[in-house]
């Protein structure tokens, strides 16, 4: 599994030869409405060239469901499947018709190409945001998505992780880097990756005090087997 990070909570997964996107931000959308939440890093057009498989929204939130963004894969030719909560769901339209479109809720599994994802709890101001692992059966991953530390989140969590990627960003109903820190311990992930940060703000991820941190650089793949 090839993991590279978009910037702000957004991944991209290359696993058995389809490429999968977690929560892409690749616009400016959410300065428009709120014009403090600017892009502090430019968006790389490789990406915006990627011609992906699969495509996760944790939940309804202009930074993780970025319509623009979506709209840049979705409007196409292509065909691909789309796993969303409820509250993104329910906003796809005519997108449904186009594409496999999943209510991915919490609790809820779907096998695609040999790749496992199970929608796990999160705390967040959407009551419908999850997170997501992933097992491609070389690697298991979790994608916290949104959250705040929450002990009925870290009971969806069980079996072994390769990794784990969470916010570290303090506000908006995010976990800071202390509850962060806390949160990757109980959930016994090999590496923890911070995201989240640095997109509209000038947070610096060292201060993340996780002794098994993996520091990702944007728009570069992200090495979980660090020696």
């Amino acid at each position: 599994m090839k993991i590279t990070w978009l910037g702000q909570a957004g991944l991209m997964l290359e696993s058995n030869g389809k490429i999968i996107l977690i929560d892409p931000y690749l616009s400016d959308n959410v300065k428009y409405f709120n014009p403090k939440n600017y892009r502090r890093q430019p968006v790389d057009p490789a990406f915006l060239a990627v011609k992906p498989d699969i495509i996760i929204c944790t939940h309804d939130h202009l930074d993780h469901y970025d319509v623009p963004t979506l709209r840049h894969y979705m409007d196409g030719e292509r065909s691909l499947l789309f796993l969303g909560p409820t509250s993104c769901y329910q906003k796809l339209g005519e997108w449904q018709s186009k594409h496999n479109c999943v209510k991915f809720d919490r609790h809820t599994r779907w096998t695609q190409d040999g790749v496992v994802f199970s929608a796990v709890a999160a705390d967040h101001s959407d009551p419908h945001a999850i997170g997501v692992i992933i097992d491609d059966g070389e690697k298991r991953i979790y994608v916290t998505g949104d959250t705040l530390y929450n002990t009925d989140v870290l009971s969806d969590v069980t079996g072994p992780l390769d990794a784990v990627f969470l916010p570290v960003n303090g506000v908006g109903n995010n976990m800071n880097m202390t509850d962060a820190a806390a949160f990757a311990a109980a959930t016994g992930a090999r590496v923890a990756v911070p995201i989240h940060w640095g997109m509209f703000d000038a947070l610096d991820p060292a201060a993340f005090p996780c002794p098994n941190k993996v520091i990702p650089a944007l728009y570069r793949e992200i090495d979980i087997d660090p020696r």
